[in-house]
């Protein structure tokens, strides 16, 4: 797939009403609509500041939860909208249906230098159906769509792919960017690449690994995944983490990673636990024989001086999944040294962590702002570096179409 693809800045948008289509699915409250995390809505304000600086009215489109076509007022756009005010510091309107007399009389009304948000459009289960009558009914609301909800990037929804087909399309600069550092970077990195995989189970990294052995000089695996390479290789982990169904998978991808000279580490000793639970205390053992008994809740010692050696004199780093049970402060030691350990690369090293939980911890332990970038996506950057076709970039235009 080609990663070049228009963006805001090769159209004329002055005067034109924009059809913006973010991702404000953002974690909150569902009482009081306090918001836990602004990333998603902090990483679409170029987008909209670009087009209102440029003459642009701008119709504001997102989802939240999965009402499955029910109106719910806890998954409402509202706490989106307030938390957007305050950070525009302009007024956002926010139309009280999805393609009712209201969202129409609002955006028909819009003035370039505006913007008005539409409620969540799951509302309507038109949506994820990717409805053409309803995508086009989205398209006559405004004169062009630009997309800028990478982490939406992967469904084929009326507002995501559907409106693309009446409107013409660009991308918003958080897909740019999205698309230059996961694309780009990866195809053509500065070397040695290094890739840091976490999380808890193997199948859900089953596509990234085979792409990865294609494009990495090392791989790190840390998390829950990891247990079951222990047991693919005759350790014995205990009451861990294991996904049985994937432990020959484990000791195919150690071959094929001897077989392309990717050299592939583990962790030799693991933070262990009698209990899962945040007051559990952690000892320290080695990761090939956890005693009956105990479960690995992080890397230990060893391993994080292992991979963080490993870490330091890359071009390219790439991070998807914690190295143990972040959440909790007695397990979180793995995932904030791999942190650091970007965090301190020189100037000339690219390091992006490939959203997901990995880009709440760098966001939890502040260091967000020293990695150059922080991946929206979560399930979309997976399948993005599987190879698969993600359907709301392949649908935009390339820059030179």
């Amino acid at each position: 797939m080609n990663y070049d693809k228009k963006t805001v800045r090769d159209i004329d948008v002055a005067g034109k009403k924009i059809l913006l289509r973010c991702d404000f699915n953002v974690p909150h409250d569902k009482k009081t609509g306090v918001i836990h995390d602004d990333t998603r809505i902090v990483s679409t304000l170029p987008t909209i500041r670009y087009l209102l600086d440029h003459g642009a009215a701008v119709i504001l489109l997102s989802h939240m939860g999965r009402p499955h076509g029910e109106w719910k007022q806890e998954m409402s756009l509202f706490s989106a909208r307030d938390h957007l005010e305050k950070l525009l510091g302009i007024p956002v309107p926010m139309t009280q249906d999805v393609l009712g007399p209201d969202t129409r009389a609002k955006c028909a009304a819009l003035q370039p230098g505006e913007v008005v948000l539409v409620e969540n459009l799951r509302f309507c289960v038109e949506e994820e159906k990717n409805d053409p009558a309803f995508a086009k009914a989205l398209a006559e609301l405004a004169d062009l769509f630009v997309f800028d909800a990478f982490g939406a990037a992967h469904r084929a929804h009326a507002s995501t792919v559907g409106v693309a087909a009446y409107l013409p399309s660009a991308a918003g600069l958080l897909v740019e960017k999205e698309l230059a550092f996961l694309g780009m970077s990866l195809d053509q990195p500065l070397r040695p690449l290094v890739a840091i995989l976490g999380g808890a189970k193997v199948a859900d990294k089953i596509g990234v690994i085979n792409s990865l052995l294609q494009k990495a000089d090392t791989i790190l695996i840390g998390g829950g995944m990891a247990y079951t390479f222990q047991v693919a290789q005759g350790g014995h982990i205990g009451s861990s983490l294991l996904d049985e169904d994937h432990i020959v998978f484990a000791r195919e991808m150690i071959e094929k990673a001897k077989e392309k000279g990717v050299k592939l580490l583990f962790p030799v000793d693991t933070m262990a636990a009698g209990e899962f639970t945040a007051q559990a205390e952690g000892q320290v053992v080695p990761a090939h024989a956890i005693p009956p008994g105990l479960m690995g809740m992080d890397i230990g010692p060893e391993t994080i001086a292992l991979f963080t050696e490993a870490i330091r004199g890359a071009g390219t780093v790439f991070w998807n999944g914690p190295m143990g049970v972040f959440e909790f402060p007695n397990f979180a030691a793995g995932t904030n040294a791999v942190a650091q350990a970007l965090s301190q690369l020189g100037e000339g090293a690219v390091t992006i962590v490939g959203g997901g939980d990995s880009a709440s911890a760098v966001e939890k332990i502040g260091l967000a702002g020293r990695i150059s970038h922080v991946s929206t996506g979560g399930g979309a950057a997976l399948e993005f570096l599987e190879g698969l076709e993600l359907p709301a970039i392949a649908c935009l235009p390339d820059r030179n179409a």
